[in-house]
């Protein structure tokens, strides 16, 4: 029978539908295509056919835009928001607009073509996150940004426009609506209850069981109990933290096996499926004029995380039209076949 849920952090409700009978089996036709491509613009050796590194995680004594690196960060040859500009905040009538600056990079994984991240060793894995925590940290001094968005678009069904792993990195003048509705019932949460809703959600996780996928000492992965799609998988560390990019560099590996560890999971489960990842972390702290309060209290109520979501499902007129989503694989045995599928 069809239950609908709600997510305690969002007040989102979903509706599970297991009588829908989504199977592992049943999503093997949407796995992502590999091939070679020996004019792709991020392959070692075509450096100039991208824009100037950022930075890169390089090999001793070679020079930026040069073969030799192992993870390169660059700015999106099209990027969504120009990093020139004010932000020049203004209203017309009822309708609220903004210059559209902020930042837009890319960052290039590994030099290899046909390497995903799940085919990664976690050392390797850790120079991508060493990556998005460099960046994050330099982008939030600019106080023109309010939110850093790390993201990932693996296969064409998930938005990815080039094979080569990459993944990319956003910032805006704004928070997203998505991520202040978390940071806000966070902040309600904490307020009666003097507790971080992500870490009460993780105790209770771990307390059952039944959803979790993969755990080691410092990280935590589950389905979450109302999850949006079939076999989305947040990871947590265990100790409580606002801002990813606070991660100290010792605790980085970890998380790096357990991500392995789940996207390994998921390719082994569901025949490499097109997935999105997104790391939820706080907002720029820079203190706003007007604003002294502006998330004052998130280092105490906010918990970072990463959103892991498979796409394995289309959103048709329901879903577009109601804002709820139909889930026919339930969060209890998606996890169920992901910890039995190593």
């Amino acid at each position: 029978m069809s239950e609908l849920r709600k997510c305690p952090i969002t007040d989102r409700w979903v509706i599970i539908s297991p009588t829908r009978g989504r199977r592992p089996s049943d999503f093997e036709a949407v796995s992502a295509e590999k091939t070679d491509n020996a004019k792709c613009p991020f392959c070692e050796g075509n450096e100039s056919k991208t824009p100037a590194e950022i930075i890169a995680w390089r090999k001793p004594n070679t020079l930026p835009n040069t073969p030799g690196w192992q993870v390169r960060i660059i700015p999106n040859k099209f990027p969504a928001l120009g990093i020139e500009g004010e932000v020049n905040r203004r209203g017309i009538g009822i309708f609220d607009m903004m210059s559209g600056v902020g930042a837009h990079e890319v960052i290039i994984e590994t030099p290899r073509h046909n390497e995903s991240l799940a085919d990664m060793t976690e050392a390797d894995i850790d120079k991508v996150l060493w990556a998005y925590k460099h960046r994050i940290q330099d982008l939030q001094k600019d106080s023109r940004f309010r939110y850093i968005l790390v993201f990932k678009n693996y296969g064409k069904a998930a938005g990815a426009s080039l094979e080569h792993p990459h993944s990319q990195l956003i910032a805006t003048p704004i928070t997203p609506r998505y991520v202040k509705l978390e940071l806000s019932n966070s902040r309600a949460y904490f307020q009666e209850k003097e507790r971080c809703i992500f870490c009460d959600l993780m105790r209770q996780e771990l307390s059952s069981g039944e959803r979790i996928v993969y755990e080691n000492e410092l990280f935590v992965a589950f389905a979450p109990f109302a999850s949006r799609f079939p076999f989305e998988t947040w990871i947590l560390p265990r100790r409580h933290h606002s801002d990813f990019q606070g991660t100290p560099d010792d605790e980085r590996m970890q998380l790096a096996g357990c991500l392995k560890d789940v996207l390994t999971r998921l390719k082994v489960t569901l025949n490499d499926p097109p997935y999105n990842y997104v790391v939820h972390t706080a907002p720029n702290s820079i203190t706003r004029p007007g604003k002294p309060d502006y998330w004052g209290t998130i280092e105490y109520d906010y918990h970072w995380h990463i959103e892991i979501i498979p796409r394995l499902t289309k959103m048709a007129g329901f879903e577009w039209g109601s804002g709820l989503y139909i889930n026919p694989t339930s969060p209890e045995e998606a996890a169920k076949y992901l910890r039995e599928s190593i």
